[in-house]
């Protein structure tokens, strides 16, 4: 069904949809290539949220020369009006032969539609061509419309003993300088990061982005049943949307905060824990496609213990810490060796001095 030449050009689309991995949230990454007669006469990719999508910017480049061209997309064009016309409608005007597809977009509002209408206009059509490889470039839009929840990462730091902070509470820093930027490029790519409490009062950290390349700030989110949260958090004070998330709160509270310019998500809560799938609901309802959880073992074990994460990125440095450390993570006690939290790894590299670890849940 797909020849060599076929794989080369969808694989260079995959390439160049890459390039938005920063910048494009909350819309997909999509790479676009253009062939005539064994030529690329145009090549593009979705840039940023609101700008043209990556058919029309490889149209542009192509011009009069798509016509009668083979195009080859990593997401299906779109068929609807959004911030910008429909892809699909694009590509008849331009009179393309033929449109090849890595995967089908998972929008209800688009899927399975701008291929019809390709096809309805008599342009050949083939899907499937490197989907696995798609799909991995846009984990959180495809799972927002799958499953109505975002992606999930739990980013942990830890030694070789799987200790995470010294009985003191100290804990900068476990890993290398190469596993602290290597973190910034996760942070880049997601949506919102969320971190608890208890880490803003022992670390106050920023958690924002700091890299040499272009990127969206990512919203922050900071778990707080009680509002101990100080108004002078360096969390407060970044770019981008901060919100707490906490129990229903007396309105003098939340005004405060919202004089801030900081959001306030009130969730119920039980035993002091607020419901975090209610809270996976209104990250959805705000279009995150990726969520990154920076947090201690408690937080990030309750995510856990409750099927949210569907990704760990543990760094590991060569050090030990000892039997006083704080451990990687607090689950519910384990009875029986088929309670344990099945992982599958994905995938093991050194950064730095230190090891990264990816691996992937199985839920």
């Amino acid at each position: 069904m797909f020849t060599a030449a076929d794989y080369t050009h969808m694989a260079q689309a995959l390439r160049l949809a890459e390039r938005g991995l920063w910048t494009t949230d909350p819309n997909p990454r999509v790479g676009c290539v253009i062939v005539r007669d064994d030529e690329v006469v145009g090549e593009g990719w979705h840039e940023r949220a609101g700008g043209p999508h990556a058919e029309i910017n490889a149209l542009r480049q192509a011009g009069d020369r798509a016509r009668a061209a083979t195009v080859y997309v990593t997401l299906e064009p779109c068929s609807h009006y959004g911030r910008t016309p429909p892809c699909a409608e694009a590509l008849l005007n331009a009179g393309v032969a033929r449109v090849v597809v890595a995967m089908v977009d998972p929008n209800p509002k688009v899927s399975g539609q701008g291929l019809a209408l390709l096809d309805q206009n008599g342009i050949e059509t083939a899907v499937g061509l490197l989907e696995a490889e798609a799909r991995q470039l846009n984990p959180g839009f495809i799972s927002r419309f799958t499953r109505g929840r975002p992606y999930v990462r739990c980013k942990l730091a830890m030694s070789l003993d799987g200790r995470t902070a010294l009985a003191s509470g100290e804990s900068k820093w476990i890993t290398g300088e190469a596993a602290r930027e290597d973190v910034q490029r996760l942070r880049a790519r997601s949506s919102v990061i969320v971190t608890g409490i208890n880490t803003v009062l022992a670390d106050d950290p920023r958690l924002n982005v700091r890299v040499p390349f272009e990127c969206k700030q990512p919203d922050r989110v900071v778990l707080d049943t009680a509002l101990r949260i100080p108004l002078d958090a360096q969390i407060l004070q970044q770019e981008g949307q901060i919100w707490i998330a906490t129990s229903p709160t007396d309105e003098e509270s939340r005004e405060a905060l919202e004089q801030a310019g900081i959001g306030v998500i009130e969730l119920l809560s039980e035993n002091g824990r607020l419901d975090l799938q209610a809270l996976m609901g209104q990250f959805n309802d705000l279009h995150y496609n990726e969520v990154l959880i920076e947090a201690g073992p408690t937080l990030s074990g309750a995510f856990l213990a409750a099927g949210l994460v569907d990704e760990l990125v543990v760094y590991m440095a060569p050090h030990l810490l000892g039997d006083g450390a704080s451990g990687l993570i607090r689950l519910p006690l384990l009875e029986k060796m088929e309670q344990r939290v099945a992982l599958a790894l994905k995938d093991v590299r050194q950064v730095g001095g230190d090891i990264r670890l990816t691996l992937l849940t199985r839920h």
